[in-house]
């Protein structure tokens, strides 16, 4: 091979080095041209994951961030909600007691006239006679119901045997009731055990109790969380 070269002119190996030189380079740009290709292929891949990996992450935070704002608004909204049935309950139970405060005022005006106060009492006193059903009781009334007691316990004793079929013997208590209640009175047996509390504000507070529903229901309709109904 070697004397094959030497055969050659200098133009000749000149020509022959160009071409392994042409060679060369040609194979050196390509490998270059394939490996830019290639990191080029690598390069967009790993842009591909990272991008995902990106976009996942921002989805992902969005996500939470939208569940921490739906839970946030639900909790605002559920709270308000809760400020408001508070706040209408107690402009119900606000309205109830003002009708209440205005019949006890009602109440006072007419123990204030004896005519319409006076059969009142009457049964008052009789009805306490015939739930304690005592040979003996004793009455306490305001200071300024006194005469008209006294005046009624001779009726209100003849009236309770024709109902009971017994006699009783009513006495007036030294004690009084306060000056500032509507009116009725107490009863109590002699050894003062038993009572029976007939006074104007005691018989209101029950008739409330009991009217109560329906006065709830009358006022502001049915409830909207109430299920079962008497």
């Amino acid at each position: 091979m070697s004397a094959a070269i030497t055969s050659l002119t200098p133009t000749q190996v000149n020509d022959e080095l160009n071409k392994m030189q042409a060679f060369i380079k040609k194979e050196a740009e390509e490998k270059a041209k394939e490996i830019q290709l290639k990191a080029d292929q690598e390069y967009e891949i790993e842009k591909t994951s990272i991008v995902r990996n990106e976009i996942s992450s921002i989805d992902a935070a969005m996500e939470d961030k939208t569940k921490k704002a739906t839970l946030k608004q639900q909790i605002v909204k559920s709270t308000i909600a809760n400020k408001m049935r508070l706040k209408v309950l107690s402009t119900r139970e606000q309205v109830l007691d003002d009708i209440f405060d205005f019949a006890k005022e009602e109440l006072k005006k007419i123990s204030s006239k004896e005519k319409e106060y006076k059969p009142i009492l009457h049964s008052l006193i009789l009805e306490g006679l015939l739930k304690l059903l005592e040979p003996s009781v004793i009455i306490r009334c305001r200071e300024k119901d006194t005469s008209v007691v006294k005046s009624l316990a001779d009726a209100v004793a003849k009236e309770y045997k024709e109902k009971s079929g017994r006699d009783v013997t009513i006495a007036l208590s030294d004690k009084r009731l306060n000056k500032d209640i509507a009116g009725g009175v107490i009863l109590s047996d002699s050894s003062d055990k038993i009572e029976i509390d007939n006074t104007l504000e005691e018989r209101l507070k029950l008739l409330s109790e009991e009217a109560l529903p329906a006065i709830r229901l009358e006022l502001f309709g049915p409830s909207q969380t109430r299920k079962f109904f008497d």
